[in-house]
């Protein structure tokens, strides 16, 4: 991608469109008991027709303005480019909040090209925050800058953990226990995607997750590292196509998250069939 003007286009664009798809999110919401319910891998990992219509919003207004562009979402799958840049798209992440009408859901619209994180959008409607960011230009909630806590600790905030069927169930049980021995208080909400931009606001210390899908992180990552932080770097090129050890925090708690989760160790979390 090219110039200034060119990423300060696509990020007024993100928001714009963050928005938009919101809004008919929330049309969706306030009707949810109305709506057509699949289950993809497993019974808890559900998708509705509001998930496959939001995002068909987003490829489309996303297309309409840069055509050039690839496109990689939750639903729709890959869709090559050719500018170097690639929106990275979850159209509602927190499915199962959404449906059982609980407020922990949020619209990710992101974009990465070779150096990682580029533009992240997270608009939580029901909660009314929006978390813009773009490389180099710093993070806001609803207008106002955010960053990373650096008054609580791992003993003395907040950390949250994500886990999902890709990896042995033990091991999460395993690594529980050692942020617990650790002193650490942990939480768990709808959405690890929102889960991840409350660590650019400060209001986590850290969030982990042992595989988790670069839609639900690539926004949050750019949030995270303008608003002072750390991430650990999600794989590109075809490597972006398959789930991956997720991790951003404080820089005062990213090392100890990192030790006591193990995450980067296959012998641990790599037991499963972690595609798609």
């Amino acid at each position: 991608m090219s110039g200034a003007l060119d990423a300060d286009a696509r990020l007024a664009v993100a928001e714009r469109i963050a928005r938009e798809a919101g809004a008919l999110a929330k049309e969706y919401f306030d009707r949810r008991e109305t709506l057509a319910v699949e289950t993809k891998r497993v019974l808890q990992d559900m998708v509705s027709e509001a998930d496959r219509d939001v995002e068909r919003m987003i490829r489309t207004g996303l297309s309409e303005a840069f055509p050039d562009d690839a496109q990689l979402g939750e639903e729709h799958g890959h869709l090559e480019g050719t500018s170097g840049l690639t929106w990275v798209i979850d159209p509602i992440d927190g499915t199962a909040p959404f449906l059982a009408g609980l407020p922990g859901w949020c619209v990710c619209v992101g974009a990465c090209d070779d150096a990682g994180p580029l533009i992240g959008v997270i608009h939580a409607p029901i909660l009314g925050e929006t978390f813009v960011a773009a490389r180099g230009r710093g993070a806001t909630l609803n207008g106002s800058a955010i960053r990373v806590t650096d008054r609580f600790d791992l003993s003395t905030g907040l950390l949250g953990i994500g886990a999902n069927d890709r990896v042995p169930h033990g091991n999460v049980g395993d690594m529980l226990a050692a942020f617990m021995e650790a002193g650490a208080s942990w939480t768990r909400y709808g959405s690890g995607a929102l889960m991840l931009a409350w660590v650019a606001a400060g209001r986590l210390v850290g969030y982990v997750e042992p595989r988790m899908s670069a839609w639900d992180c690539m926004a949050a990552y750019c949030l995270i590292e303008e608003a002072g932080g750390r991430v650990l770097p999600f794989p590109q090129g075809e490597a972006m196509l398959r789930p991956a050890p997720v991790l951003g925090a404080s820089p005062r708690c990213y090392e100890q998250i990192l030790e006591l989760s193990q995450l980067t160790d296959d012998a641990v979390w790599g037991g499963r069939d972690n595609r798609g």
